[in-house]
């Protein structure tokens, strides 16, 4: 089971038919692809600049947001690798998805949506 608040919540759900390993078929319940949503499609509530050695989990609460939601400042800044939004004295954008912006949530390459 998927949380609700999870970046995967609203991802199909699919099933894979495969041969087993005894050569008989066997199904496989896997995710469909998660694509981030483009950020001109987000509505911009503000920044935050990050401090010297602030964590994801903290600067997300300082955000004042749910710490393990540390994907939406990922979305809301184009960055796929997390670990990218640590670099001091970066600013983020802090934003709330599909709510911004034309152009809709929608979208190829690394738009947002999900892959059916």
């Amino acid at each position: 089971m998927i949380d609700p608040d999870s970046r995967y919540a609203s991802v199909a759900r699919k099933t894979l038919t495969e041969t087993g390993p005894d050569g008989r078929p066997r199904e496989v319940a896997h995710l469909g692809r998660r694509l981030i949503p483009r950020p001109e499609a987000m509505q911009v509530l503000g920044e935050i600049t990050v401090a010297p050695e602030e964590r994801l989990d903290t600067l997300t609460a300082r955000a004042g947001a749910d710490p393990a939601a540390f994907w939406r400042l990922a979305d809301a800044n184009a960055t796929i690798d997390p670990a990218e939004l640590e670099r001091p004295g970066r600013r983020l954008v802090l934003a709330l998805p599909g709510l911004g912006g034309a152009g809709g949530a929608g979208g190829a390459g690394t738009g947002g949506g999900e892959e059916g």
